[in-house]
């Protein structure tokens, strides 16, 4: 039997147990097939995304409906004016007749993150992870990448995310933060632990091809352009 499936020897992840102890036997399950840590949490990756896209791809729709309902949205807002109350009431009434959620988007970050901080407990207390390489120059997945290229990397794919992601954002300053974020990740995440940035890596690979698949089939229901919005 895999050593590394010994449950018992499961270190004590407090609040984060009832996430990060399966998360452990599945990376585990897995290192026990293909006999490499940064596989195994690739692999991991490939299957929370994969069981994701339903929800990824209801975010996008929902995402691109609130495109659609924007010049509506600006209307009500300057024909209501102070009045929060009966301009809340108006856009909650068009969101249940065009049957979008304003809050469909946040949904699959939601529950990424609760993922995340688990694995970042794993790494961080899991002894079978502490020095575990990678490849070339990733001897130590619980430490951090000693030439930064896995944030770095990381941080050009949210580039291209965000790039390839229209926006409703019309706020200068948000839209100026919101330029910013790759580069305030990239640096947060030069200290993080090589497992983590490459968990997070690999997701935004994912994003980004579902990003095609997903934007193809909005094309074709008019609810995409390729085109920039300004």
């Amino acid at each position: 039997m895999n050593p590394d499936l010994n449950t018992a020897a499961l270190p004590d992840y407090g609040w984060s147990s009832f996430i990060a102890t399966p998360l452990h036997e599945l990376l585990a399950f897995i290192h026990g097939i293909v006999g490499n840590w940064g596989v195994a949490i690739i692999i991991l990756t490939l299957i929370v995304r994969g069981l994701m896209y339903p929800l990824t791809k209801a975010q996008y729709t929902s995402m691109a409906k609130m495109r659609m309902l924007q010049p509506k949205i600006q209307a009500m807002r300057e024909r209501f004016g102070d009045d929060r109350q009966r301009q809340s009431q108006e856009m909650m009434a068009l969101y249940k007749k065009e049957k979008v959620n304003p809050l469909g988007g946040c949904l699959p970050l939601l529950i990424q993150m609760p993922i995340f901080i688990a694995l970042y407990t794993v790494l961080n207390l899991s002894t079978e992870l502490r020095n575990a390489p990678f490849f070339g120059w990733i001897q130590n997945l619980s430490a951090q990448d000693p030439y930064y290229v896995l944030p770095i990397l990381m941080g050009i794919t949210m580039f291209f995310i965000q790039k390839n992601n229209p926006s409703t954002v019309t706020d200068p300053m948000q839209k100026k933060i919101m330029t910013f974020m790759p580069v305030i990740f990239t640096v947060f995440f030069l200290y993080f632990p090589a497992g983590l940035v490459l968990y997070w890596l690999t997701s935004n690979i994912v994003t980004l091809i579902q990003q095609t698949i997903i934007f193809r089939k909005l094309e074709q229901q008019g609810l995409h352009s390729r085109k920039k919005t300004k």
